[in-house]
């Protein structure tokens, strides 16, 4: 008899990562592809670590396991998990792919600092993923911020000590527990901040630097991943936070989707992912003319001109114009259309306006028929 339906989805999923995993990482010739040093080819990464609040990034390493000598060079995959439902499923179908595959399995938590006796809960959770054989297993505190808001800056501390981790393991991906239902909360925030076609194509499946961040779970149900759970007997952590209604996210989620549902029936997160897929194969589409006319905008000195930008369609214009905005410095997460709208105006309506202030201490304006876009 085979597994129950929800782990044979979950396994599945992940296989196929994992087959995309071991292929581009022997096309790119081995532990760490392209950016790892040829002489660290093959070399082991440190074994299971324990929660600590000292050492670099808040974690410190136990001394490694012996290395086996015929143990054939194999890429390292990190899960990243919270030990909610979506990250254990992951974990635990992680743990039992790999076995099969020449893959080297590990785990990383992140400990946000953000309620009370969150250390325990992390060191909770490195204890369950070492017992699933992953290795290594780390826990990492990071301190959460306030620029963007809580939902933002905790969200950007956690990528940075992912990015950290993986770095520091030479790991060739990292998993991320992210479902079909949170594809479809992301297209609905994407919609109701108005900031175009790409925040309305949602997570990609592949992200991050050389496509570091993979999502098995897009095309699964939250439901899915917490069965999976429940017939493994596998326990999980529900975050308090994600049932605060004083998170946007979460009020989406228990208030928002229900309420749509009601309204239009059943089927919507389905639908809203399919929009997301849709609205990315535009968008790509989109940045790659748009890539292709900023060659052609530019003068010999490399300004921008702003009657070859006129003449543009005015999706590929923004996007030329956002592509500027960002290389002179304005952080792209705090980039909105509203913004670009402005910069937009200095093309489509110029009356002779005054310089439009970006963040980042970005600066766009006209001048003598260009637009000079720089940190002021």
């Amino acid at each position: 008899m085979g597994p129950h339906p929800a782990v044979a989805a979950i396994r599945l999923a992940v296989r196929r990562v994992l087959h995309d995993v071991l292929t581009e990482f022997h096309r790119h010739g081995g532990p760490g592809g392209l950016d790892r040093p040829a002489h660290e080819a093959g070399r082991p990464t440190p074994a299971a670590s324990r929660y600590a609040e000292a050492g670099p990034a808040g974690s410190t390493l136990l001394p490694d396991r012996p290395a086996l000598p015929d143990r054939p060079a194999a890429p390292l995959v990190l899960v990243a998990c919270s030990g909610g439902a979506d990250s254990m499923a992951l974990a635990s179908a992680l743990a039992f792919e790999a076995r099969k595959l020449d893959v080297r399995a590990g785990g990383i938590t992140v400990d946000h600092n953000l309620q009370p006796g969150s250390g325990l809960r992390a060191a909770e959770v490195v204890t369950r993923l070492a017992a699933m054989d992953l290795d290594p297993v780390e826990a990492v505190a990071v301190h959460v911020g306030r620029e963007g808001g809580p939902e933002a800056a905790a969200r950007d501390a956690r990528y940075a000590a992912l990015d950290a981790a993986a770095e520091r393991h030479g790991a060739a991906a990292v998993l991320l527990g992210h479902t079909r239902d949170d594809q479809a909360e992301t297209v609905l925030l994407g919609l109701a901040r108005g900031s175009g076609i790409r925040s309305l194509s949602g997570m990609a499946a592949a992200s991050g630097p050389a496509g570091r961040y993979r999502r098995p779970f897009l095309q699964l149900d939250r439901q899915t991943a917490r069965k999976a759970c429940l017939v493994q007997s596998i326990p999980v952590w529900d975050d308090p936070h994600n049932i605060d209604p004083a998170y946007t996210r979460s009020r989406l989620r228990h208030e928002g989707l229900p309420a749509l549902e009601k309204a239009l029936g059943k089927g919507v997160v389905e639908a809203l992912a399919r929009t997301a897929q849709l609205s990315r194969d535009d968008a790509d589409a989109l940045d790659t003319w748009a890539a292709e006319a900023e060659l052609a905008v530019r003068d010999e000195t490399g300004g921008l001109e702003c009657a070859k930008l006129y003449v543009l369609p005015p999706a590929v214009r923004r996007r030329v114009l956002r592509r500027a905005v960002i290389e002179a410095g304005a952080p792209a997460g705090s980039l909105f259309a509203r913004h670009l709208e402005e910069v937009d105006r200095l093309i489509t309506g110029w009356r002779g306006q005054r310089a439009i202030n970006l963040p980042g201490r970005v600066e766009a304006r006209r001048q003598g028929g260009r637009l000079v876009i720089r940190q002021s």
